[in-house]
């Protein structure tokens, strides 16, 4: 299709070539739909670029360093629309969102080139012949695929949509094209765990090194979801029992494999209430957007940049707000740290999220609303810190539309947003 060229980055060949303002039509005779087709076929050294200048057809040759980006700007990143969700999921967690929050987080994206760009997950259904073709031609590569089962008629009851099951083939076609997938298994007590899981932990593994990763975490269930299928939430000998089955099938395939393949998410840990796991059983953390390791890096690098720290001169103050699942660890890092430096004085809360509905305990997910609620009055300092993962990727607002300006007037403090990584936290809570 026909791209309008909106700009061009400064010091770029599109710059150089005055590209700005154009209608770009083809690269080497490619047509370019989109941000994978431009970066792709824009990625040699040599181009022939079809354009529209002035109203006039104009052929230009360009040269420039191999991989040099050619520089173009679009009107949306993508140049095409996002790809939007076409299934149903008895768990899908938008589903259990209130009414009345910012349009944006309803939307429900499905997009293959959000996948290998921002590491999304996808569930293969809205895929057409030509994108999966594209994908191997292009050798795009990881994508995240949300798989929750690989029997076929259970993916369509859990998923709502007709193509569920047959899409599964293409995990199979992506693995012989060489492509490297990591997968997640959203599991639902009593669906697709038990016997249903081990199926398709075998049918996952057995495509290594395809499938470099499986990451099985619990559904999150809110009390917003009138007209959805019930969903027993795992209580801490439910979660025991699939622990077991994770671990013991990622052993299995860490003596045939070489690699774990199989990684629990934190959460089941917490759940069951069992220690997580050493450092090295995460390999190399592929699996942290899903929340599986993150306790245990966040832990060590914290433990390991502790000799390091530069101790204040003066007394520091601070409250820390953090959700259910991560108030243990947290607070056993500060009071280290204050054990450590006796100038630190930090008082950490344990968030309930009330908001919705007292059953989902991730830090990510704590709104405003109950950071007003159970901190009024409460505080011993004057600055309150929070994770970044509270907020939106603007670093302004919480989930439930109330910004930071907004919890600093209501509790009277200076809000402080700390970061993720164990040292970088270590760093804030001196400063």
């Amino acid at each position: 299709m026909a791209v309008k060229v909106t700009g061009a980055e400064k010091g770029s060949p599109a710059e150089r070539w005055k590209l700005a303002g154009t209608t770009l039509l083809s690269i080497d005779g490619n047509e370019i739909n989109d941000m994978l087709d431009y970066e792709f076929y824009s990625s040699g050294p040599k181009l022939e670029l079809a354009l529209m200048r002035g109203g006039q057809l104009d052929y230009l040759q360009v040269e420039k360093e191999e991989y040099q980006p050619l520089g173009c700007n679009f009107e949306s990143y993508l140049i095409d629309k996002k790809h939007s969700c076409a299934n149903k999921c008895m768990f899908c967690f938008i589903d259990q969102l209130p009414k009345g929050l910012r349009s944006t987080l309803y939307f429900k994206d499905d997009d293959e080139r959000l996948s290998f760009l921002f590491g999304n997950y996808i569930t293969l259904t809205n895929l057409s012949l030509h994108e999966v073709e594209r994908i191997k031609k292009m050798h795009i590569s990881p994508i995240n695929i949300s798989v929750h089962t690989m029997d076929p008629v259970l993916r369509v009851q859990m998923m709502k949509n007709r193509r569920a099951g047959e899409v599964l083939r293409y995990i199979d076609e992506f693995a012989a094209a060489g492509i490297e997938m990591n997968c997640q298994l959203v599991l639902c007590r009593g669906v697709n765990d038990g016997e249903k899981l081990t199926e398709s932990m075998t049918k996952l593994a057995s495509l290594y090194p395809a499938v470099k990763s499986v990451a099985a975490v619990p559904a999150g269930l809110t009390r917003y979801r009138e007209g959805l299928p019930h969903i027993e939430p795992y209580d801490p000998q439910a979660a025991g029992q699939v622990l077991d089955m994770l671990e013991e099938f990622g052993r299995q395939c860490q003596e045939r494999y070489g690699a774990r393949i199989v990684y629990p998410g934190d959460e089941w840990y917490l759940l069951a209430g069992r220690p997580i796991p050493p450092y090295d059983f995460y390999d190399d953390f592929c699996q942290l957007e899903n929340g599986v390791g993150m306790w245990r890096l966040l832990h060590d690098e914290f433990m390991e940049a502790l000799p390091g720290m530069k101790r204040p001169l003066l007394p520091r103050r601070i409250d820390l707000a953090t959700g259910e699942l991560a108030y243990p660890l947290i607070k056993m890092l500060t009071d280290t740290l204050q054990a450590m430096c006796r100038k630190v004085h930090i008082h950490v809360h344990c968030i309930r999220n009330n908001f919705f509905g007292g059953n989902v305990s991730v830090a990510g997910l704590v709104t405003g609303t109950d950071l007003k609620a159970q901190l009024k009055g409460r505080l011993r300092s004057r600055t309150l810190g929070i994770p970044e993962v509270m907020l939106r990727e603007e670093g302004d607002m919480f989930l439930d539309d109330v910004t930071v300006k907004q919890l600093e007037k209501a509790l009277g403090v200076r809000v402080r947003v700390l970061p993720s990584r164990g040292g970088e936290l270590l760093a804030a809570l001196l400063k």
